[in-house]
């Protein structure tokens, strides 16, 4: 027996369907209109404002707009103000509160993982492996040294390597000062006086973009490392995109820009003005590929100091090591880039937490978050004291020298 329906049973229905969605259609288009209609008749009964209501300083798309639909509405919005006790600005800038912020997350992790962490005893084992870490993080700021020699060499400029490492060493212990600009302010007073590595006195913009390229290089350089914890929901292909930003097309502009912010910031603005108008801009027309791989030699050495810490615990097989690359990566990158306290201290925390929070649990993150910014910040204060010590010895050698010669 057949069951199959004909088709001609199953016409009026389909004409049916098919006036119902013209007629819908054309419904929508009456509303439509009658909706513009209205809204320009609204728009023409509003009060006209002055001719000069439009600020001239206002971006060139709002200067087009003025000339469209509703100029009164755009010029009202261009000329409104916000009222005297609406602070323009958060008070002390965001870095205040970007720390509190991330102070108060550790702290509560903490707080809440304090029984777990007490768990976590650390043998003679454990001792040498953050003792080792210490080590690579120390020898890591001697890198950090190098990689600022290959900028400078990158730049045109002509440094000591031994003058250049000493610098770099010696300064890195400033950003933990309140504000975090003072080991940048250093290195560029000393390239413009040139009593540093150069023996020739560099110009402001020469030497602001010399200290600039340095933290720059190494969050691209860190960035690098992301990926290989995977796809992460497309925050490898994210990670990646910053090195079109090194391409002398995008570079040269995003350089300039950060050039004036830090001039403003260290009180060298007048002097910046006056270098771009009577010296030639430092040369940016290459892709800065060797000094990009040097600092991510470095960024390297920081991780195999955090890889310690990881071994001190035991955690090593608790994750993937690239996981736990990628983790760190991340964090370092955000603790050096977004304001905070100085050294990027609760920041780069935060983010492991949260980074790595999702797989671990929050106690041995803790653990190793915590051993790795121990080390790493001995490191800091160990290395500029044994170049100070150098320096002390070197200088009383040489006056020995002189004695003896006479």
């Amino acid at each position: 027996m057949n069951f199959a329906m004909p088709s001609r049973l199953f016409e009026p229905l389909r004409k049916r369907l098919r006036a119902l969605d013209q007629a819908s259609r054309q419904l929508s288009r009456q509303v439509s209109r009658q909706i513009g209609s209205r809204s320009i008749a609204l728009l023409a009964r509003l009060p006209r404002l002055p001719q000069g209501t439009l600020p001239a300083q206002a971006p060139a798309w709002l200067q087009y707009l003025r000339r469209g639909p509703g100029p009164e509405l755009l010029g009202r919005w261009a000329a409104w103000r916000p009222p005297a006790w609406v602070p323009r600005r958060l008070p002390g800038g965001l870095k205040p509160l970007v720390t509190m912020v991330s102070f108060g997350f550790v702290l509560a992790t903490l707080l809440g993982q304090r029984n777990q962490l007490l768990q976590f005893n650390l043998d003679l084992q454990g001792g040498l492996w953050l003792v080792l870490g210490m080590g690579f993080s120390l020898l890591s700021l001697v890198v950090n040294g190098v990689a600022w020699d290959v900028i400078l060499h990158w730049l045109g400029l002509r440094p000591r390597l031994a003058a250049t490492v000493a610098l770099h060493v010696t300064t890195n212990l400033r950003k933990y000062l309140p504000g975090g600009i003072w080991h940048l302010a250093s290195r560029v007073q000393s390239l413009r006086s040139g009593t540093g590595p150069v023996a020739q006195p560099s110009g402001t913009a020469g030497a602001l973009v010399a200290v600039l390229l340095d933290p720059l290089l190494m969050a691209v350089a860190a960035l690098m490392l992301v990926p290989a914890g995977g796809w992460q929901n497309g925050l490898a292909l994210v990670a990646l995109l910053p090195l079109a930003l090194l391409l002398p097309r995008w570079f040269q502009p995003l350089l300039r820009r950060l050039e004036q912010r830090r001039a403003r910031s260290l009180g060298l603005e007048q002097e910046l003005v006056h270098d771009l108008q009577t010296l030639p801009p430092p040369s940016l027309d290459r892709y800065p590929l060797e000094p990009l791989l040097a600092e991510l030699c470095f960024v390297v050495m920081r991780f195999a100091g955090f890889a310690c810490c990881v071994f001190a615990f035991d955690l090593q097989t608790s994750l993937e090591w690239p996981t736990w690359l990628a983790g760190f990566a991340l964090a370092w990158t955000v603790g050096l880039v977004v304001p905070g306290a100085p050294g990027g201290l609760g920041v780069f925390e935060a983010v492991l937490l949260l980074r790595l929070g999702v797989v671990l649990p929050a106690a041995p993150v803790l653990a190793v978050a915590f051993s790795y910014r121990l080390i790493a910040t001995v490191a800091d204060l160990l290395g500029a004291v044994l170049v100070g010590l150098d320096e002390r010895l070197e200088r009383r050698l040489a006056l020995r020298g002189v004695r003896d010669s006479q």
